[in-house]
């Protein structure tokens, strides 16, 4: 009661815009201190601040010590402990950033770019990972936004062999940024996105109200399904509805040489699979001079075949090649290889999770010519320094859905995404392996979509722009022009109604980022929002 009667105090207190010129780190720290518990508050001068700080880091370009880094980390168990950072926060003049899982391809989750940026503090919803699930019509489940997909995965396959959420394939990616940029993987052709199965949220807003969908507003619930982390407020919790799978799925992988025809299975791969039956999506790895085909296929062996030998018998699959399971057992196979087991997708680290790594992406809405993809195999694949290319295929449930029904917008007409990858061991070798990322993107401009030249939110790239810092209404806020430059890459037309929503929820610009959404429009302020509580 009386931490409860605190967190009050420091509520009302704090309702005033944010004035990052009188920013006091040590009464922040103070503050913090008052409402949560001492060993959940990580300082620059705690003993385990570098290895708390370090725990999800997943990519070593952003844990140098030229790296900027948070006055603190709070890792979070409840709901009042992230309430009471953000009022905390918002009275000392001190902005939040949040992390779940740490894969942000940029660490936008966890540090800042610029040296002189304002002072932050980082929320670790990695103690916040719990998954409930609950049979029924339809079953749903709710997750933390700490929980990892693999986490996710594992409950929803225990409960059920004909259950399942279409989410990414990595494991160890948190629940919380997945949701938030859209998240797909190898179901979105018969069940489309993750934040699509979405119902129900609890966030905490810029004042430290915990909001559920009803309390938030339908605007707001729109843009936390697909515009992206880290701009309406801090999800902490997500109700979603599970979908229907089969008890028996089936999966291949069949690797081609470019000696054995890559060039050409690739070239036509790109009409073919967007058009497959929606059970079936399989998936393009480009890397050297060889294309691995990954598949899955919500049916038996027998029915595949016959499928694959019309429609791409290039590939050469036979019964061979199929391996038959549940769809919890396609996880680990298809992303750790035949050897791994439905436990190994509960580790929070997986081998190549830690590597050095750049990466952006593209849309493809046009057959990119045989021609094209020879001088990519032949040029750009076969450099030393090389990366790979991921091919993603589009069509089926992802494209039914309007582009407007969530801030993701890449969904009809869209052939396939790609993502561009590189990896490397050493700091040093740093230049070449981005200096590839960024030539083969230059290259393939002519090849992609257009006007906007379209990419996607979760695999965040700040070469595409960063937010500028403008006055306004509500005090300084980034800019929303400057906003477009990146914006409407991610989101298309969608991203002025984010910006719309964001003014509604978070006018003062307090959830801010190098690519947070700027707030527009009316400065509107939700009122008569009560604080609800959790309840199954």
């Amino acid at each position: 009661m009386a931490s409860s009667m605190a967190l009050a105090m420091l509520m009302i207190s704090s309702f005033f815009f944010l004035s990052t010129t009188h920013a006091s780190s040590d009464s922040f720290l103070r503050c913090l201190s008052g409402s949560i518990p001492t060993q959940l508050l990580f300082t620059q001068s705690s003993q385990s601040f570098a290895s708390v700080l370090a725990s999800s880091v997943r990519n070593p370009r952003f844990l140098t010590p030229g790296t900027v880094r948070p006055l603190c980390i709070v890792t979070a168990t409840n709901a009042s402990h992230v309430q009471a950072a953000v009022v905390c926060g918002r009275a000392h003049g001190v902005r939040l950033r949040v992390r779940s899982g740490g894969h942000d391809y940029e660490g936008l989750s966890y540090r800042a770019v610029r040296a002189d940026a304002a002072p932050f503090a980082v929320i670790d919803l990695a103690r916040l990972r719990s998954v409930r699930v609950t049979r029924g019509s339809p079953a749903t489940a709710w997750v933390d936004s700490g929980a990892q997909l693999g986490e996710l995965y594992y409950a929803i396959g225990k409960v059920s062999d004909r259950l399942a959420f279409p989410g990414g394939l990595c494991p160890t990616v948190g629940v919380g940024g997945h949701f938030s940029g859209g998240g797909f993987g190898m179901l979105l052709r018969r069940h489309g996105l993750a934040a699509d199965q979405v119902v129900d949220a609890l966030l905490v807003d810029a004042q430290g109200r915990l909001l559920d969908r009803n309390a938030m507003g339908q605007d707001v619930f729109w843009a936390i399904r697909g515009g992206g982390g880290g701009s309406f407020g801090i999800v902490l919790s997500w109700r979603v509805n599970l979908v229907a799978v089969p008890p028996k799925v089936t999966a291949f992988a069949v690797k081609k040489t470019v000696q054995e025809g890559a060039i050409d299975i690739v070239a036509k791969w790109q009409e073919v699979a967007p058009a497959l039956p929606n059970d079936l999506l399989v998936r393009v790895i480009a890397q050297g001079q060889d294309a691995n085909f990954q598949a899955l296929y919500l049916g038996s062996c027998d029915a595949l075949l016959p499928v694959m030998r019309s429609r791409l018998p290039e590939l050469g699959v036979d019964r061979t090649h199929c391996k038959e399971m549940t769809w919890l057992q396609s996880v680990p196979f298809i992303y750790l290889g035949s050897g791994a087991t439905v436990e190994d997708i509960l580790k929070r680290n997986l081998p190549g999770d830690n590597r050095f790594s750049k990466a952006t992406s593209d849309y493809v809405r046009q057959a990119i010519s045989r021609n094209v993809w020879a001088d990519i195999f032949r040029t750009w694949l076969a450099k030393p320094n090389a990366g790979l290319m991921i091919l993603e295929p589009y069509g089926g449930k992802i494209a039914g859905v309007s582009d407007s029904e969530t801030p993701f917008p890449h969904r009809s007409g869209v052939l396939y995404n790609i993502q561009y990858m590189n990896f490397w061991g050493s700091a040093n070798e740093e230049a070449g392996r981005t200096g590839w990322v960024r030539d083969v993107l230059a290259f393939m401009a002519p090849h992609v979509s257009k006007n906007p030249r379209a990419a996607y939110v979760n695999y965040r790239d700040l070469d595409l722009g960063q937010n500028v810092v403008v006055g306004g209404t509500s005090g300084n806020v980034t800019s929303f022009e400057a906003g477009r430059v990146w914006g409407e890459k991610y989101y298309k037309g969608n991203f002025r109604r984010l910006a719309m929503a964001k003014a509604q929820i978070d006018p003062s610009d307090y959830f801010r980022s190098e690519q947070s959404i700027p707030p527009i429009g009316n400065q509107l302020i939700l009122t008569n929002v009560e604080r609800v509580d959790h309840a199954e």
